[in-house]
């Protein structure tokens, strides 16, 4: 599935993106592999590569430097997610944080399960199981976390959301610490994620929307935050 009214250089953009933003395949200054390699991955012709690089070069995500091959730019806005740097500067609590969560996140997961492409999708899903993985080891799932709501968020393709993730990451961060000193609360993220996996594979936005809700709200009482 791509998402309708866009070309396929466009998503494939999109897609190289997120190894870049998301998947942290590559780094400010890396090289990318070269076009025989990258369009084998990708599972795209030469053509469309070509014209999704000259879309990233545009937006200056890459940089092409002439008989060296294509390298990541030195953008600082790629590693702060094109954040809204007048809010992150704020000090915002836990409340704050978990109430901006509750606002925006349910909405993201509707409009993630209807505009996900397949492979945005298999990336979410990738992260939710990642993430399961590491807190049953009871290992650090902080940038897995993050992985995952970011992947939802870029999924929605509202440049907004994804702009906003930065200042949501502060809620999750905090979140995760806070949360795997409490057992309920660890268990009630495992069968949370589980539940908005479940719906996003099935392409139900109002089921995703009801259990990232949930989600939250679980949370917040985790955390002795009142609704009000």
């Amino acid at each position: 599935m791509t998402r309708p009214g866009r070309s396929l250089a466009e998503n494939v953009a999109d897609d190289i993106l997120a190894m870049i933003s998301i998947d942290k395949k590559f780094a400010m200054g890396d090289k990318l592999p070269n076009e025989n390699e990258l369009s084998v991955d990708l599972q795209v012709s030469r053509t469309t590569l070509r014209e999704a690089i000259r879309i990233l070069v545009t937006h200056k995500v890459l940089e092409i430097r002439r008989g060296k091959g294509t390298y990541v730019k030195n953008n600082p806005e790629l590693n702060e997610g094109y954040s809204l740097k007048e809010l992150t500067t704020c000090q915002l609590d836990v409340k704050d944080l978990y109430e901006m969560r509750l606002i925006f996140e349910p909405q993201s997961a509707y409009y993630a399960a209807k505009r996900a492409t397949d492979k945005e999708l298999e990336r979410i899903l990738y992260y939710g199981s990642l993430e399961e993985e590491l807190i049953l080891k009871k290992e650090d799932r902080t940038e897995v976390e993050q992985a995952f709501h970011k992947s939802i968020a870029k999924a929605t393709h509202n440049e907004f959301m994804n702009r906003l993730m930065p200042i949501l990451y502060q809620a999750i961060d905090k979140g995760v610490l806070l949360a795997d000193t409490k057992e309920e609360m660890i268990q009630n993220t495992l069968n949370d994620h589980r539940m908005i996996m479940e719906f996003l594979a099935k392409r139900d936005a109002e089921g995703a929307k009801t259990a990232m809700k949930l989600h939250i709200i679980h949370a917040m009482r985790g955390f002795g935050i009142a609704e009000e």
